[in-house]
């Protein structure tokens, strides 16, 4: 069954209700327009009597009340389902109300079938149900009227169903599609939102956890200096300040959208944080080869991977290879393959199989979120990653675009 839950019903605007209202307006025109053949074919003709006159104008009056009301009723009902059924009985009941005037009114009452093929238009049925229900008011006005003696009445009269019920199939087909793109402009506001979200989230999580992680080892390598080096120690305090003030500027920089990233920079804040950590750093002098749209990614792969081996590696030595095309973090601690389950299961990069190093440690027994985040850098950027163990006997993040 095609799929009937837009709604003409709220034509307009769902919350103005300017659909429902244009459409009772509409109805009520008809009904004005509908006065004049209905005078001069009952209250006109004196010798008509009264009784026949009232039962005529109120059937009249019910086919329009149904037709002002039915298809709103119809599309209130919130299930698909409920509304094909309310649909069905709407087009019965019009059926129905447009009988009894014909039988009461004659000949002229056949040109509610007119309104009866709008209203069948406008239905929550299937496009094909209303296609038939339009043609077969049409073909039945114009069989009708002929057998009445009047087939020129019945070729104007069906002319007028099938043009005007096609007429309003289009505008409700109009309509609908109007209502699908605003749908789909709010799915996409909607989406932009959490992309957004999520852009603030990797970028918090690369900001914060690279600052904290030298924070945590300089004010370490302080606590353990007071007594015996204080000078060096008030030295790596300042370091802290200065770390956790930049931390501060970066934290409202993203907030603004504007934060800078590349790869010059980060290579220089790793040097300093792997020797606060007291890691060896083989890191290159010169990125000139690197091009321009992939520094920034390749600053926060340098980021994230010097921050994990900071972190978590327990590391003597580290290694980050910079080519045009590609970031390499070796490093010489334990290998940890849960790490490198995490980074293939977040859907950016691609888990190693194998490795020689010892079990996984504690840090590193779930996902690593800041891996994932990375991953789905990479990925939007059209590169893969990829991790496992390394040649100096450690565990290895490649980036490759």
């Amino acid at each position: 069954m095609e799929d009937t839950r837009e709604s003409p019903g709220r034509w307009a605007s769902r919350r103005s209700g300017a659909g429902p209202r244009n459409w009772l307006i509409g109805a009520g025109f008809s009904l004005l327009l509908w006065t004049w053949p209905t005078y001069t074919t009952v209250w006109a003709d004196p010798a008509d009597p009264l009784g026949n006159k009232l039962l005529i104008t109120g059937l009249t009056v019910l086919f329009f009340a149904c037709y002002a009301v039915g298809p709103l009723y119809a599309w209130s009902r919130r299930k698909p389902e409920e509304r094909v059924v309310a649909a069905a009985v709407v087009l019965v009941v019009l059926l129905v109300s447009n009988a009894l005037v014909v039988l009461t009114l004659g000949l002229p009452g056949l040109w509610t079938w007119t309104f009866v093929a709008c209203a069948a238009a406008m239905l929550p049925l299937p496009a094909r149900w209303r296609t038939v229900s339009v043609f077969a008011l049409a073909v039945g006005s114009l069989l009708l009227q002929s057998a009445g003696g009047q087939p020129e009445a019945g070729f104007m009269q069906a002319s007028l169903v099938l043009s005007l019920g096609f007429m309003m199939m289009a505008f409700a087909r109009q309509i609908q599609l109007r209502q699908q793109l605003e749908a789909t402009r709010k799915d996409l506001a909607v989406a932009a939102v959490a992309a957004e979200r999520d852009r603030m989230a990797r970028d918090m999580h690369d900001i914060l956890g690279h600052s904290l992680t030298v924070v945590a080892v300089k004010a370490e390598l302080a606590g353990r200096l007071l007594e015996a080096d204080p000078a060096r120690a008030a030295r790596e305090l300042e370091d802290i300040e200065d770390l956790a003030r930049g931390a501060l500027a970066d934290v409202r920089a993203t907030v603004a959208g504007y934060r800078g990233v590349n790869v010059v920079s980060e290579l220089a804040q790793a040097r300093g944080a792997l020797a606060s950590a007291g890691i060896e750093a083989d890191l290159p002098g010169s990125v000139d080869e690197v091009p321009a749209a992939h520094r920034e990614l390749f600053g926060w792969v340098v980021r994230e991977g010097v921050t994990n081996v900071v972190r978590h590696s327990r590391a003597a030595r580290c290694r980050v290879t910079v080519s045009a095309d590609g970031v390499q973090v070796d490093d010489d601690g334990a290998w940890r393959p849960a790490l490198a389950v995490a980074a293939g299961a977040s859907g950016g990069g691609r888990a190693s199989s194998g490795g020689t190093g010892g079990p996984a440690t504690s840090h590193w027994s779930g996902r690593g979120s800041g891996l994932d985040g990375l991953a789905e850098r990479v990925r939007q950027a059209g590169g893969t990653l990829s991790t496992g163990p390394s040649e100096l006997g450690g565990f290895r993040l490649t980036v490759v675009m």
